[in-house]
């Protein structure tokens, strides 16, 4: 009885050092920092640029997408309908900023003042999207003045869409989405408020600064669930300003989890804070962007749904990491612990390690920055391709994260 005593304690002891060891061995790799080649995939997008350019001259037209195993842009008119208008300006805007190339300050210039018209959009809210990837980062990176007017004007006119009975900027009109007869706001829109945020700093009314704060006060307390996961098309009653419906239009279903729905809201809040320096809009950014990461699988790159996310089949959406990979660089910087910020900084790297490594980068590939996005999968199109505003939020992500690595 003794021997086998013995035995057992020296069973114990030996599982037991095998287990403190693993704890270290794990404790060690979770205490590696992630790195990426940060002027590599610069490069890589200026090369891309490089390819693309020359191919696209006719300035009444800008690239959308890339059709899966397509190689060449496919580009749609300048239309005021168009959300997607501003971006590709924007990309080159940001080329100019990463590289200091004047090239690209050239052609960002020419790309953008073909649609100063929009400045008078009232029909939807996009014109936040549409203007200020292009006027918006032309008047910050390239120091165009001339720039201001048709910033405030564009501000202007999206503040006609602001319904005060529901506290928020209508987003569509029942003629463009006649499923919803009355308001709706959808949570894409939080990006527009950075129009009004501009404006409002920038000789603007001070009524833009109101509506956009109460926007997001009122998308905060109706757009997002228990769980802090969002509803992509909240329908209000336009008199009362009840909620009617909570509906989606481009996730999986009306109460699925669509991915880049919670990353319009992690780079949305972030930008709220970030203009205002409401602790509220901190923590609730804080709080929406925690349940993002939980979501993630291992690569970083969510499924084009966070509720089909388990079937390997599902389509995976690159636009959504590289908003958040934007949103989180922000981000890392505002919040006040150490732990946090390193947190949200390593977790930024992680996601454009991996948007810049073989499975997610076009370079010899396609003429992109960027594959793997999906745009609106249940309405049948925009999936498993490259999207402009992909390349957009990546851009924009590296061109932040020069900054930080420069303060350092």
């Amino acid at each position: 009885m003794r021997f086998k005593a013995l035995l057992l304690i020296i069973l114990i002891s030996l599982v037991s050092c095998k287990d403190s060891k693993k704890n270290n061995e794990t404790k060690q790799v979770s205490e590696i920092k992630p790195e990426i080649n940060l002027q590599k995939q610069i490069d890589d997008c200026e090369h891309q640029l490089e390819i693309a350019v020359p191919k696209l001259t006719d300035l009444t037209k800008h690239p959308r997408l890339i059709d899966t195993d397509k190689k060449e842009w496919k580009e749609v008119g300048n239309d005021k309908l168009i959300w997607t208008s501003g971006f590709y300006p924007g990309v080159l805007w940001y080329a100019y900023d990463v590289t200091g190339n004047e090239r690209w300050k050239e052609e960002a210039t020419k790309r953008t003042e073909v649609f100063e018209d929009f400045k008078n959009i009232t029909e939807h809210h996009d014109i936040g999207f549409m203007m200020f990837p292009a006027y918006g980062k032309g008047y910050e990176i390239g120091k165009k003045e001339e720039y201001k007017d048709i910033l405030l004007t564009s501000a202007a006119s999206l503040a006609t869409r602001f319904n005060p009975n529901v506290g928020t900027i209508k987003s569509w009109s029942t003629k463009m989405h006649p499923r919803w007869k009355q308001h709706i706001t959808i949570i894409d829109n939080m990006l527009n408020l950075e129009l009004l945020f501009w404006a409002a700093k920038n000789g603007g009314d001070q009524k833009f600064y109101d509506i956009a704060v109460k926007h997001a006060e009122t998308t905060m307390n109706n757009h997002f669930r228990e769980d802090l996961t969002s509803w992509h098309v909240i329908e209000y009653d336009s008199i009362n300003g009840n909620v009617l419906n909570r509906h989606t239009k481009q996730g999986f279903a009306d109460d699925s989890r669509w991915s880049r729905g919670q990353a319009w809201g992690v780079y949305g809040y972030t930008m709220v804070y970030k203009e205002t320096k409401d602790k509220k809009f901190l923590d609730f950014a804080q709080k929406i962007t925690d349940k993002y990461l939980d979501l993630l699988p291992e690569d970083m790159v969510p499924a084009w749904d966070f509720d089909v996310q388990s079937n390997p089949k599902e389509e995976k959406d690159a636009s959504a990491a590289a908003v958040v990979a934007s949103a989180l660089l922000d981000l890392s910087t505002m919040v006040e612990s150490k732990e946090d910020q390193e947190r949200y900084y390593n977790a930024a790297i992680k996601m454009l390690e991996s948007l810049g490594s073989d499975k997610y980068s076009a370079v010899g590939k396609a003429d992109s920055f960027l594959l793997h996005s999906t745009g609106a999968k249940s309405l049948g199109h925009e999936i498993d391709v490259a999207l402009i505003y992909a390349d957009y939020y990546y851009i924009e992500a590296l061109s932040r994260l020069k900054k930080l690595e420069a303060k350092k």
